[in-house]
């Protein structure tokens, strides 16, 4: 089994696939005060539980956003499994093309999900990452990453009116039964789920004018599922993307 680790500003993804099929995804916290035998012990448990161990672990691949983690997380690996792990950055072989001003500075999960998009779904496309962030990236018609729009994503603007606010409380991040809440609770839930829904179809629609033509649109994060079924445009939600990305990348290198 190759063990992948996506490290992100809040969450790690952490998976398993072989030749044929990914074998299992879990949801880790990112921890900056984590020490490598602790994030060892996560993903321990993690591999346990879908009754895996260590010594299943033949490779490992590692994207990240979070620099002061990925060297712990790489420790982890090779101490207890043995394996160092390829980890996505310069001389890396993605197979992407990466057309913006420096290529250096854009983010390895955006990396990983245009990789994935642009082999499993036609071009041009627009790619949606929805996660700590929620940013739009544009592949054109020759599997080129053009570029991207980042803006804040639903997690941080749920935190941003619990911590700005006096009366606002912290909400479940689901789907009202109306637009207009009549409550506190519901309102805050409208703001947060249809806001980010309408957004998405209004960004859709720029991006697209601004393009010259028609995209495919591909969505992933955490948030995609919860957000997608609301939105007006057609979108392929796929939750494993970076996944794929990253099982694509490990095979282009090995």
């Amino acid at each position: 089994m190759i063990l992948a680790v996506d490290i992100g500003n809040t969450h790690i993804l952490l998976g398993g696939f072989d030749d044929k099929e990914i074998l299992f995804t879990e949801l880790l916290t990112t921890n900056r005060q984590s020490t490598d035998l602790e994030y060892a012990s996560l993903i321990e448990t993690a591999l346990r539980v879908n009754r895996l161990d260590f010594t299943t672990v033949d490779g490992a691949i590692v994207s990240s956003v979070v620099p002061s983690v990925t060297n712990v997380i790489r420790t982890a690996i090779e101490r207890f499994t043995g394996v160092t792990p390829l980890v996505v950055g310069p001389g890396v072989k993605t197979g992407l093309k990466i057309k913006i001003d420096n290529p250096a500075q854009l983010g390895s999960d955006l990396v990983m999900a245009a990789v994935a998009g642009i082999r499993d779904y036609k071009v041009p496309q627009i790619n949606i990452y929805m996660g700590t962030a929620t940013a739009f990236s544009l592949i054109d018609e020759t599997k080129t990453f053009v570029g991207t729009s980042i803006g804040a994503g639903m997690g941080v603007a749920l935190e941003a009116l619990c911590e700005k606010t006096s009366q606002l409380p912290n909400v479940a991040l689901e789907t009202p039964k109306k637009v207009i809440g009549t409550n506190t609770s519901d309102s805050m839930k409208s703001g947060l789920m249809y806001q980010a829904a309408s957004s998405i179809d209004g960004m859709i629609e720029r991006i697209q004018e601004e393009y010259g033509a028609q995209c495919t649109i591909v969505a992933t994060g955490r948030y995609a599922a919860s957000v997608v079924p609301l939105c007006r445009h057609t979108i392929h939600c796929d939750p494993d993307l970076i996944l794929k990305g990253l099982m694509e990348v490990y095979r282009k290198n090995s």
